[in-house]
């Protein structure tokens, strides 16, 4: 009997497994035809970016919602990201990253006002071009949205300076559509201390930092990593009731030494917290080498104008900086760097808990080749095709593993 029994289990396996039609190996496939899967890829899915500085990018250009500006996001040649391009690429979802610079911290109301005014501004965008943009505050409004053919413009606050020492600020800026604190940027604020700052005042999260981590988390906007300390990350992960994001770090595995990317032990604990880290795509952020070989010739050719007694800005110096320019170009990582870097996290922590966090408009001319605006998502889906991502691995990576952060942060928020 038992031998009848073994045979019928395995005839059984085997008749189901030649059944179950194969998954097909796209990494096989002609580049060409692969390019055509990807595209289709980039606009079945949805694509949520995690930190897009458009409205910064027009803070600084001074822009204003009236009729001769109302085109600026729609179609333009400056900077990285407009409408037609984000439809070209297939993003869905970008972020808008209402940016504080640190500087700001030391104003009277830390940049709550400079805040509101960013918040206008994309609210306004929406408002300007409603049958392209829409707001949105949750994933279901995002799925909304893409139904109708519009692109979200979902808000995340770079650095919490904003917050001042009242936590009802938290509920203030939930109410003006932030979905996201980035707890700080480069330097210590109030709340915590920053991956570029040297000073620890906090040796983490500062007492007030651990309240506002658990107001975040009472009120349903999600915990950014991105930009604190080792020892901040720590302390989030030790008070945080859910998962939290790093919305535009990358690995430190790839640029050893730098505290501002994340390193592996970092993310075997964001895997046990249930978090994302979302890919920066800036050459500084992807590999070490390039930004050393970069920062070489900075200094060189600081040294040669020097020696001429010229700076920068000085006319005799246009010549000698674009000869020098020419004999030594500037250095770029590339799309395979960044599918290196998600890569590096599944391995890490798994497919669950990885995405994109591009910061264009936020990296200045430091793009990778082949993603150098929001029209080129389609060239690191290519990439991750060739590797043997499965378009179930690629809607994640896209946007399930933060709609998973997100949903939760909201429902433990009782939204």
């Amino acid at each position: 009997m038992n031998i009848k029994k073994h045979f019928l289990t395995a005839l059984t396996g085997f008749l189901m497994a030649a059944c179950t039609p194969k998954k097909p190996d796209y990494s096989t496939l002609p580049d060409e035809q692969l390019r055509k899967i990807a595209d289709s890829l980039a606009h079945a899915y949805i694509i949520t970016d995690g930190h897009v500085d458009l409205p910064f990018r027009l803070k600084v250009k001074n822009f204003r919602l009236e009729r001769e500006y109302l085109g600026i996001p729609v179609s333009t040649t400056e900077g990285d990201f407009d409408y037609e391009r984000a439809k070209k690429g297939g993003l869905d979802a970008p972020f808008m990253s209402i940016y504080i610079p640190s500087s700001y911290q030391q104003k009277p109301d830390m940049g709550k006002s400079l805040a509101d005014s960013l918040i206008d501004m994309v609210r306004g965008i929406a408002m300007a071009h409603p049958d392209k943009f829409a707001l949105a505050g949750s994933p279901a409004e995002v799925e909304k949205n893409f139904a109708e053919g519009k692109i979200s413009l979902p808000m995340g606050m770079e650095n919490g300076a904003p917050i001042g020492n009242d936590l009802a600020n938290i509920q203030y800026f939930y109410d003006r559509g932030i979905r996201y604190i980035t707890l700080t940027h480069s330097k210590d604020n109030q709340i915590c201390d920053s991956s570029y700052d040297t000073l620890n005042t906090w040796n983490g999260l500062s007492p007030f930092g651990e309240q506002v981590v658990r107001e975040m988390n009472r009120v349903g906007i999600m915990v950014d990593i991105s930009h604190v300390s080792d020892s901040t990350f720590y302390d989030v992960l030790k008070i945080t009731s859910v998962p939290v994001i790093a919305s535009h770090s990358s690995l430190r595995h790839f640029t050893p030494g730098w505290q501002r990317n994340m390193s592996d032990d970092m993310l075997r604990a964001l895997k046990q917290n249930g978090g994302v880290v979302q890919i920066n795509f800036g050459s500084t952020f992807l590999d070490s080498a390039v930004a050393k070989i970069n920062n070489e010739n900075r200094q060189k050719l600081n040294s040669l104008l020097a020696e001429k007694g010229l700076s920068y800005r000085d006319e005799a110096a246009k010549p000698i900086i674009e000869e020098f320019q020419r004999n030594n170009p500037t250095l770029y990582a590339d799309v395979k760097r960044v599918a290196d870097h998600i890569d590096r996290v599944v391995q890490i922590a798994g497919i669950d808990h990885v995405g994109l966090g591009s910061d264009f408009d936020g990296v200045g001319d430091s793009l990778p080749t082949g993603l150098k605006d929001v029209s080129q998502y389609p060239n690191l889906i290519f990439e991750l095709l060739k590797r043997g991502y499965s378009p179930d691995d690629i809607a994640k990576i896209c946007y399930k593993n933060v709609w998973r952060v997100w949903n939760s942060t909201l429902k433990a928020a009782g939204r």
